[in-house]
């Protein structure tokens, strides 16, 4: 199964604890007076205390309607939901638990298998027919705001969204609420996508290097004579030259895939193709034409030359890239740091030897190479114009934040992952969660195993902790590889908390939702950028590259750089 950034869900996730308490109104009596219950001034005093309560429930970031409210979704199903017995998608802990805790009683309008998910909502918009609370992408987003068909949640999400909501959703400063205010006006509730864990790193397997007696990389030139090494003197053993230096794979980006593509080696020379960045008179210019990613292209283009990169990347997926993995064969390339859950994992059963280090990505020259992150946001809810409890769903994110983090194994089952291993958490309608979960994990885990002090962990840091420990002691299975090769010591959030500590992640500066001619033209312009990229690293002339810029400009990207550049000074 191929697994791309989505696929990041499939590690825990640590929240903290957090209790949110209700508000209460309190009567402000003047000290020492009292008022007869017979006495007008009772009655008063009695009709003002329902009053200021009934205010303070309804500010309450967890207040429950007293009267049930209805509110209407849309859900994607996917495969791999299942159910408890008993239990829908219409009827489940979390529809129940909005409904006892909030009053809301949760209505799905429709639903539609994922992969016609969009379809179906671009059908409902067409129709101008949302339901009150819609998941959308960002194109369908600017429609909906464009065609004046959303509530402004400004003001409820002042009002509603508890401290830790409002936390949760500034972790990474204003880029997650930027990404869906128009005009000044919160118009959805943004996916909360923590860019972090999404940073590249470069992955080796360790036990070439040290049979070839290599060093670990440090810069680009460490990592050209790796791949040397790794195609031509038979690290796997067997007498034969069929091994793979860099692997790549068609879709050339490993942000797309989560595997085996060029970003890395492109940030080693301080390229950030299909980034937005910041020139010198603070103007946002595009990465993919800058000069930086032709001295990259032409790197590439000696190496494929040379047999170190897959000949036929041009024609492998993902998957097919990962089956040369799998199979023992590659040894060098770039990804995430859950490489280890796929595809390490399968070439780590057909062979316990294997063994993949996690390094931060290296530089060409003296200057640190810096990986490259995108904020882009491309997940939305949003609610129906004239919809009348808006409200609800900030009551409802905050639902979602409270149990989430609230660590007892209890709560953990039944919201969570029940203990036969059924995600429920998947039919919550809003979630959220801190973006730096997993670096928490790391360092808690590793700090744990140091001092073999385990009671400041979380439940779910323990568990990963007995993992981690399993496989050290020699009891493991591949499972408990793969937690030990990302949480370890010298998992791959080693390296990820290098890129924290020194802060030398670069930020893609354009997060808004797709301008005009992005819309327009963005795919044409990215099917140009690849079949140019990957011509060049076959043996096209470098000089294309500079075509390429031409024709980049002409087709719509300079429109495009002008729409950016006004988002950026208006944003």
């Amino acid at each position: 199964m191929k697994i791309r950034k989505k696929g990041l869900l499939a590690i825990t996730l640590v929240l903290s604890i957090v209790l949110v308490t209700a508000c209460s109104g309190k009567n402000n009596e003047s000290s020492g007076s009292t008022v007869p219950a017979s006495s007008p001034g009772a009655e008063s005093t009695k009709a003002a205390e329902a009053s200021q309560s009934a205010a303070a429930k309804e500010n309450d970031p967890l207040g429950k309607y007293d009267t049930p409210i209805e509110i209407t979704t849309a859900r994607g199903m996917t495969g791999s939901m299942k159910f408890p017995a008993g239990d829908t998608i219409d009827n489940n802990v979390w529809s129940r638990e909005y409904l006892d805790a909030l009053g809301i009683k949760v209505k799905n309008a429709w639903t539609a298998d994922e992969s016609a998910f969009d379809q179906k909502m671009n059908v409902s918009i067409a129709s101008g027919n949302i339901p009150d609370l819609a998941p959308v992408k960002a194109v369908q987003l600017k429609q909906l705001v464009d065609a004046n068909m959303l509530e402004d949640l400004t003001d409820v999400w002042n009002k509603y969204a508890s401290p830790l909501t409002k936390e949760i959703f500034t972790t990474e400063g204003k880029i997650t609420l930027d990404s869906a205010t128009f005009n000044g006006k919160l118009m959805a509730i943004p996916a909360v996508v923590g860019a972090f864990d999404a940073s590249t790193l470069l992955w080796v397997r360790s036990d070439w290097l040290k049979k070839l007696n290599l060093p670990e990389p440090k810069t680009i030139a460490d990592v050209v004579k790796i791949a040397d090494a790794f195609t031509n003197q038979d690290p796997d053993g067997n007498g034969k030259k069929d091994t793979i230096g860099l692997e790549l794979q068609k879709e050339l980006f490993e942000r797309n895939s989560g595997y085996a593509g060029i970003d890395g080696f492109m940030f080693g020379y301080h390229a950030y193709p299909r980034f937005w960045l910041k020139d010198a008179s603070g103007n946002l210019v595009n990465g993919s034409i800058q000069p930086e990613v032709k001295a990259a292209l032409l790197k590439l283009q000696e190496m494929y030359k040379a047999g170190l990169i897959d000949k036929e990347f041009g024609s492998k997926d993902t998957n097919k890239a990962a089956e040369a993995q799998a199979s023992g064969k590659n040894g060098l390339n770039y990804g995430h740091m859950w490489n280890p859950l796929f595809p390490f994992n399968a070439g780590r059963d057909n062979d316990p030897k294997a063994e993949w280090t996690a390094y931060p990505i290296v530089s060409v020259d003296d200057q640190p190479a810096r990986p490259g992150v995108t904020q882009s946001i491309n997940d939305f809810t949003v609610v129906k114009k004239g919809y009348a409890h808006p409200e609800a769903a900030i009551k409802m994110l905050n639902l979602w934040v409270k149990i989430s983090n609230d660590e007892s194994l209890e709560t953990s089952q039944k919201y969570g992952v029940t203990p036969d291993g059924i995600e429920v958490f998947k039919f919550a309608v809003l979630r959220a969660g801190f973006t730096n979960g997993n670096l928490k994990m790391h360092l808690a885990v590793t700090d744990a195993l140091k001092t073999k002090d385990t009671s400041k962990l979380t439940i779910k840091q323990k568990e990963t902790y007995d993992k981690v420990t399993k496989y050290l002691s020699g009891a493991g299975t591949t499972a408990e590889w793969s937690m030990e090769r990302i949480y370890g010591e010298t998992g791959s959030f080693r390296a990820m908390n290098e890129y924290a500590t020194k802060n030398l992640d670069i930020y893609n500066e354009f997060y808004g939702t797709p301008t005009k001619t992005m819309a327009a033209k963005q795919a044409t312009l990215d099917k140009m950028e690849y079949e140019v990229f990957t011509k060049i690293i076959m043996g096209d002339p470098i000089d294309n590259f500079d075509k390429f810029v031409s024709d980049w400009k002409k087709i719509g990207g300079d429109e495009i750089t002008k729409e950016v550049n006004e988002w950026y000074k208006n944003k």
